[in-house]
Formats: structure tokens, C-alpha cells, sequence
């Protein structure tokens, strides 16, 4: 008999039901230390007082009205996401895959107006994600995300992982634009290095097409920078955001250029709840904090500390442990076991840490976690190692 909520997740056997900053407690009592941060959600961890006020006022005043109003918090936030970013504009969705559609539609759209409609074709790259929408799973394109789906959104080329020759060859005069995630999470924590991402920037400037940033799970301080592909210099045309920026309330945004965005005009797009007073309320707490300088060289420094620290665990594991990968707090541990059963034996040592391709296991941490939640971390993660080596 199927049960009531539709099982398309194989859920660990874990109750959690209050958080404090980098610690959930399970309803048993246990404390876990998260090092998932809900897959990189909660990027000022649990209850953190500034997000509970911010939302709090706003649910004591309104709570919803739709888009066929101004919504003066969303107003706020796209003015604050404007003046810290590449953008011109903004839309607000409520989700990664939301935010995936509109970037899609609106890259086709752009040169539908400039009078070129032959131009729809999206490049994207193995390992991929970006949600499970239609669209999502199209531009990934891997079979563990389209199986049983079709037919598929069509307009899609998967190209390898850092094959510029394949890059080269594959843009036409069909190609709208390149989808890329400048570090790739769900496919193993992958950064693309900063001249890849330079090179992908020239090249599109020298077709005359766009440059679709995926910043979905590595944006919103998550690699030091308020966003990843800052690193290398370089800006987009169209970016989408999520995860992050909403703090643990759902939120996501796509980021455009004017003239990226010319072809969306009223009637183009919509969303019901996208951009509503308790989700931009929330999202203009986050922004607050995580563009103070201060804030983000403290991620600098904790991410330079942890590194160090899982450098010394890969060390005293290499039968389970093969190297650390990643940037900033989105960290990956590659493992030579098996990254499930070091994700169950953390459990075990009550540590969150969240699986990924390539055999991967992610370390995505809340960017407020203290030198003393690091200390732990390794003292709980090597306690997982040593019972896999032990089993």
C-alpha cells in the first residue's frame, strides 16, 4: 500500500524537530552537528534570531497578496540583490527549478525579439543539475534523471565536463546560450576552474549568446564571495539563485542583464507566490548579513581552517578518504569506500553530511558555523571513518 506522502526519497531514519544554529536535535533528544545545512539551505543555520524577527514581523502584518500588487519587500530585495550583483533586474520564484524555467525561457525568448527564433538551443555539461522540472531534467540530460520521463524538452546538448574542443564545436547558429554551474554540487562538488569560466564568458560574447550562470547551491556566500563566479571577474547574463538566499524559507530569484531580459514583459511569465512579503523578508535579513565584508572573510577563513582539518582526516583515512575538492564551505570528500556507508556512519556519530556523484560525500555547512562546530565536526567525521574502515 503506498503510503501518504509519495515515496520518492529513500529518507534516512531521522526525526529532527528543532535546530540551533549548526545542531539539530532529533525527537529522540540526540544532538547531530549539520554539515548539510538542508543541502546548503540554511545558510545562517537554525533559528538564526535576525531571520526568525524578520519573519515574524512580517507574518504579524501580511503574509500574501500575489504579484498583481507591489510588494514593497520585494521591492527591497531586488533593489539590494541589483546593487550587490551583475543585474539589472530580477524575478522572484520559489525555488532552484522555478528559477531554472524562467532562465531557460528567458534566454529563448531574448532572441526570439532580436529576430533570431532558430536560436533555442541550451549546451550543458555532464554532471549536471538543475531540479527536476522538464526543463531541469533536460538540461541535465543524465539517465538517472530522464529515465521514464519523455519525451524530453528538446533543445539541449550535453557536452563533456571540460571538453573545450566539444564546446567549441557544438555552438551554432541554433545556440541560445551555455548552462553551466560554476562549481557543480549534486555532481560531486566539481569547481570549474576560474579561466574555464573566463573562457566560457569570451566565448559567448564572441557568438553573441548567453552566459547562464547556475548558482543555485554555490551562490549566497557559499564559496567566500557573494557569489562564485565573482572569483573569476567575470558576469553573466542570466543567473539563478535559490537555496541560500532564502535562508531556509523557500525563495529563489533569477538575475538578469537589461538586455538579457528584454523579451520578458508583462503577460511573459508569473508566479503566484514568487517574490511574496515573507520570503523577501526573510531573503533581505539574509542579504543584510551576508554582504557585510566582514561576514564573508570570516567564511574565508573558516573555509581555509576546515580545509586544513579534512586535509588531516583524508590523511589518517586513506582506505576510506581520497581527497578534499570544493571551494569555500562546499567541500567534498572523495572517498575510496563508499560515500553512502560514510553518510550512514556518520549518522552513527551524530553528523549530517549529505551524498553526492562521483562518490562524494559534501560537506555544506552553515556559513555562521564557529571554529569549536569545526573542531567537532572532525572529532564526529572521524569517528564515522573509523567505524567503515572497522566494518
Amino acid at each position: 500500500m503506498i503510503p501518504s506522502v509519495l515515496p520518492t526519497y529513500n529518507r534516512a531514519p531521522l526525526t529532527f524537530v528543532k535546530g540551533e544554529g549548526s545542531w539539530l536535535i532529533e525527537a529522540d533528544g540526540r544532538r547531530f552537528l549539520d554539515l548539510g545545512a538542508g543541502i546548503a539551505v540554511n545558510a545562517l543555520g537554525h533559528a538564526h534570531p535576525a531571520l526568525v524577527a524578520a519573519l515574524t514581523e512580517q507574518a504579524g502584518a501580511l503574509w500574501h497578496t500575489s504579484n498583481l500588487y507591489h510588494i514593497p519587500k520585494q521591492q527591497e530585495l531586488a533593489d539590494k540583490l541589483v546593487a550587490n550583483t551583475f543585474a539589472d533586474t530580477v524575478f522572484f520564484t520559489n525555488s532552484g527549478t522555478e528559477s531554472c524555467e524562467l532562465a531557460i525561457k528567458m534566454a529563448r525568448k531574448h532572441f526570439y525579439d532580436a529576430g533570431q527564433p532558430e536560436r533555442t538551443d541550451i549546451i550543458a555539461f555532464e554532471g549536471s543539475f538543475h531540479g527536476r522540472s522538464s526543463a531541469g531534467i533536460a538540461a541535465a540530460g543524465s539517465e538517472k534523471m530522464t529515465k521514464g520521463f519523455g519525451p524530453l524538452l528538446p533543445g539541449f546538448k550535453h557536452l563533456g565536463w571540460g571538453d573545450h574542443d566539444a564546446l567549441n564545436a557544438a555552438i551554432d547558429d541554433k545556440t541560445a546560450a551555455i548552462l553551466i554551474e560554476p562549481v557543480q554540487g549534486e555532481g560531486g562538488i566539481r569547481p570549474l576552474p576560474d579561466q574555464c569560466l573566463k573562457g566560457l564568458r569570451a566565448l559567448c560574447a564572441e557568438k553573441g549568446i548567453l552566459l547562464i550562470l547556475d548558482e543555485v547551491q554555490c551562490g549566497v556566500g557559499r564559496t567566500g564571495r557573494l557569489f562564485a563566479h565573482e572569483w573569476a571577474g567575470v558576469t553573466p547574463d542570466i543567473m539563478m539563485v535559490a537555496k541560500g538566499i532564502g535562508g531556509g524559507f523557500p525563495l529563489g530569484a533569477v538575475l538578469a542583464t537589461e538586455a538579457a531580459a528584454s523579451g520578458m514583459t508583462a503577460g511573459t511569465h508569473g508566479s503566484t507566490y514568487g517574490g511574496n512579503p515573507l520570503g523577501c523578508a526573510v531573503g533581505c535579513a539574509v542579504m543584510d548579513i551576508v554582504t557585510d565584508p566582514g561576514f564573508l572573510a570570516e567564511v574565508n577563513r573558516k573555509a581555509g581552517l576546515m580545509r586544513q582539518k579534512l586535509e588531516g582526516l583524508v590523511a589518517a583515512h586513506p582506505e576510506v578518504f581520497e581527497s578534499v575538492r570544493g571551494t569555500g564551505l562546499m567541500l567534498g570528500l572523495k572517498c575510496k569506500a563508499s560515500n553512502l556507508d560514510v553518510v550512514n556512519a556518520g549518522y552513527a556519530a551524530l553528523v549530517v553530511t549529505v551524498p553526492a556523484a562521483d562518490n562524494v560525500v559534501r560537506l555544506l555547512p552553515a556559513l555562521t558555523l564557529t571554529d569549536d562546530d569545526i573542531a567537532e565536526a572532525m572529532t564526529r567525521l572521524d569517528r564515522a571513518a573509523s567505524a567503515v574502515e572497522a566494518a
